[in-house]
């Protein structure tokens, strides 16, 4: 699976990075897991190195979604990702 993110990430459009941006409670935000798929680094290291260098984010730079704007993004990311898929061939 790991290979199939890394061949997503390559053929990334600036379009396809555009939908990976969401607006929620009126910011600009994109997930961990799509940030660590742009690095190609684990969803896991990502969090990590923002916990172990909080100093240096704004403290309203990283926060944790509730059960509605999960729900809610949960249904536009599914859409999203199979848009996403669709175009890529698979």
């Amino acid at each position: 699976m790991e290979q199939t993110n890394l061949s997503i990430q390559n053929e990334l459009t600036n379009e396809d990075i555009k939908k990976l941006i969401y607006t929620i409670r009126g910011k600009q935000v994109m997930l961990d897991s799509d940030v660590a798929m742009l690095y190609h680094y684990e969803t896991k290291n990502i969090n990590k190195a923002v916990k172990r260098n909080s100093d240096r984010f704004p403290e309203d730079f990283c926060f944790q979604l509730t059960e509605n704007e999960f729900q809610t993004l949960r249904f536009q990311i599914g859409t999203s990702k199979q848009n996403l898929e669709i175009k890529d061939g698979n």
